[in-house]
């Protein structure tokens, strides 16, 4: 019997009981459970297979909810949650002492957002504590842009899937952390450079730390199919190295008519937008073929060819 469902309340109790539910966002689906309840925070690592030194993502239903979970909010926060909240950004801010180090690994800053997805914030609205709710994936796998996705992990493992349809971003949150007031970008994800810097000026990248991460998918290896994959300028050349192997490729607009691989084109139009929207379920598809290899196409680094690029790097880092 399938776990997706679409009934709200029944997320409402299980998340009560401390028990553990997927969420759509519009982003990734995420593995939600009440912060304040160190047995579901718990279940969420054990779920995940995921190491505690990794914080998790706090998800709150409005901007207002934002002052019972943090003790700061920098000018520059302000104008970035006017901007972009609901949405694919998440703060990483001083924390309120109520907030668990369980959740932060320990930090003094937590991670939080608003989501902008309307069966999440419909949730959240009835909930009276916020969700951690980090991908609904396995540590270091795939993320789910379907609630199909997370049911093939974890339909053992929970009891609830809560749909909401196909993620309409298909990349995790950017995230943005203070360093003096200053914002910092921690993760490159579903919102443009271009666009952030249009409400705060000029922003630095610091989006790679392995030991003592200040915010989630910071890691090298990240976003990762189980089938060896790499990222090249030159799909075609690419595909000359691995002749009688079973290649997949993915590619952003243009097919390469090339004759026994599986191919994916990730936006016949040429939409960045488009483009992310499908990667995660491209790379699910490809990685349910059982082929040799991968081949991914590089993006140019421009708009959200940055976050795509960043993920694929990270999916096909060894």
């Amino acid at each position: 019997m399938s776990i997706i469902s679409t009934d709200i309340e029944k997320a409402v109790q299980l998340l009560t009981d401390a028990q553990l539910v997927a969420i759509p966002t519009e982003t990734v689906y995420g593995l939600a459970g009440n912060i304040y309840s160190e047995k579901a925070i718990h279940r969420i690592f054990s779920t995940k297979k995921r190491p505690f030194f990794n914080p998790l993502i706090v998800h709150i239903p409005s901007i207002a909810s934002l002052e019972s979970i943090v003790t700061h909010i920098p000018e520059k926060a302000k104008l970035l949650a006017a901007a972009f909240w609901p949405g694919s950004l998440t703060l990483v801010l001083k924390k309120n002492r109520s907030i668990p180090d369980l959740i932060t690994a320990g930090k003094d800053t937590v991670a939080v957002r608003v989501p902008n997805h309307p069966v999440t914030l419909a949730l959240l609205q009835q909930l009276p504590f916020p969700l951690a709710a980090p991908s609904a994936n396995p540590f270091g796998s795939i993320s789910p842009t379907k609630a199909a996705h997370v049911e093939a992990y974890f339909k053992n493992d929970i009891q609830m899937i809560l749909d909401g349809g196909s993620c309409a971003n298909g990349i995790e949150s950017t995230i943005i952390g203070f360093e003096n007031d200053t914002p910092i970008i921690y993760r490159l994800g579903a919102l443009a450079l271009e666009d952030i810097e249009a409400v705060v000026g000029k922003i630095t990248i610091k989006n790679k730390e392995e030991e003592h991460p200040e915010a989630p998918g910071m890691l090298a290896r990240h976003y990762a199919p189980n089938t060896n994959t790499f990222l090249v300028n030159d799909v075609a050349a690419e595909i000359q190295k691995y002749t009688n192997k079973k290649i997949g490729v993915l590619v952003f607009k243009t097919s390469l008519n090339a004759p026994n691989i599986s191919e994916i084109i990730l936006s016949k139009t040429g939409s960045m937008q488009e483009a992310a929207a499908n990667l995660y379920a491209a790379m699910h598809a490809l990685d349910a073929q059982e082929l040799d290899l991968i081949i991914a196409e590089k993006f140019p680094e421009v708009g959200l060819g940055k976050s795509i690029n960043d993920r694929l790097q990270r999916a096909t880092f060894k």
